[in-house]
């Protein structure tokens, strides 16, 4: 983490603190449904405000698309967001910029928080306005940016702010940071990565990432099934991209070439369709019945990749291997997920895991929290494990403003 200022490089007393946060929260009616993304953002802004700053929290929130409009307001989160500080009072700006905005960083006592309306009312915050990421850095002191979730976006709020401001990496950031670099810019050896999920299309520069990093590419779900197909295997009516079979042997050869094994299943659970109430059936991997489908990796694949894992020391989660929703086509990615977290637990294995399936299937296992760190980060950490860079997160490298 050399390469980011984080808080523990500043004193933030009495200093005009912009946090951009991501308050982009589920709603139904009114309400917010789900405040993880609060809960994780308030630790940063509770120091901030214990160090004396005046603390104003910057984020979008749906997609307005540039206008003002009543249904995209961050005012139920504002009073939301003072739920997940303990009951400290949260203040509402009725803008983002201009004199609203102003007029309410000015009447925010130190150790105060202040919500600024959604940034996303403004053209500019999606266009990268310079004029406009003037106007959000004109209203503090120093900018911190703890929103990995929306760091793969070159917005006015997530880097051309950056250029105006001293910028530090806040505390969600900065784990996110540390955990995947710690998985896949310097791990400890050898790395497992488990990527399941639907297609291949959908994650080609993630599976030619991982290949040239990675020890061991474990590969379920629906793109495994694409895999076998490609290496000449009968998938009767599984989930497949039979397009794609020569992307599937390409990147089988490139695997090759740089050292790393691709793992796929020795046997599945098939059936007749993804349905509750189905029967279910256990089959080799080289003998799927011509009217059944594989929905899960079945017992012998899952004792053979937890031998994996019991030699790994790094491992990098995206993607159920099965279609987890419904049972009993759960089973494969749930016990693999709890083998993962009681390695994790005992303090043999560093796990990192994210996108939004992989959250939902390893809570549904019960190990959120288990995990050496599970990313809610969504796209973001996809772009990550794919290789690219993040424009959020290089210009917290610039040198910025002394």
């Amino acid at each position: 983490m050399s390469a980011f200022r984080t808080l523990d490089d500043v004193d933030v007393a009495g200093r005009t603190v912009l946090v951009r946060g991501d308050l982009n929260v589920p709603m139904a009616d009114g309400a917010v449904t789900d405040t993880t993304r609060l809960d994780r953002l308030a630790p940063t802004l509770i120091e901030l405000a214990d160090g004396g700053a005046k603390v104003v929290v910057m984020s979008h929130f749906g997609r307005p698309k540039g206008q003002r409009k009543p249904e995209f307001t961050l005012a139920p989160v504002a009073a939301a967001l003072s739920a997940a500080l303990h009951g400290r009072p949260v203040a509402m700006a009725e803008d983002c910029v201009g004199p609203a905005a102003e007029q309410a960083v000015a009447a925010l006592e130190p150790a105060g928080v202040l919500v600024l309306e959604n940034l996303r009312f403004h053209p500019g915050e999606e266009r990268n306005d310079d004029a406009f990421a003037r106007a959000l850095a004109g209203l503090g002191d120093l900018y911190v940016n703890d929103a990995f979730s929306a760091a793969h976006r070159a917005h006015a709020s997530t880097e051309g702010i950056a250029k105006h401001l001293p910028s530090y990496a806040g505390r969600l950031m900065q784990a996110e940071l540390e955990a995947l670099t710690a998985a896949l810019e310097a791990p400890r050896r050898p790395v497992v990565a488990l990527v399941g999920g639907a297609k291949i299309s959908t994650k080609l520069d993630l599976l030619g990432n991982l290949v040239a990093k990675v020890d061991r590419l474990v590969l379920g779900g629906g793109m495994a099934n694409t895999f076998l197909a490609a290496k000449g295997l009968a998938m009767g009516t599984s989930l497949r991209e039979d397009e794609m079979a020569a992307t599937a042997r390409e990147i089988m050869a490139k695997a090759e070439t740089v050292g790393c094994s691709i793992e796929l299943p020795i046997d599945g659970v098939v059936a007749d369709a993804f349905a509750e109430g189905q029967e279910a059936l256990t089959v080799p991997i080289d003998a799927v019945p011509a009217d059944k489908m594989v929905l899960d990796i079945g017992p012998a694949t899952v004792e053979a990749l937890k031998g994996l894992i019991d030699r790994a020391n790094t491992v990098v989660w995206n993607g159920p291997l099965g279609a987890f929703e419904t049972a009993p086509f759960d089973q494969g990615t749930t016990a693999l997920a709890r083998h993962v977290a009681a390695r994790t637990q005992a303090g043999d294995l560093l796990s990192v895991a994210g996108g939004g399936d992989t959250v939902s299937a390893l809570a549904h296992a019960g190990v959120i929290g288990r995990m050496s760190y599970v990313s809610a980060a969504g796209g973001a950490f996809l772009e990550w494990l794919e290789g690219k860079e993040l424009p959020g997160v290089a210009a917290l490298r610039r040198p910025g403003i002394p």
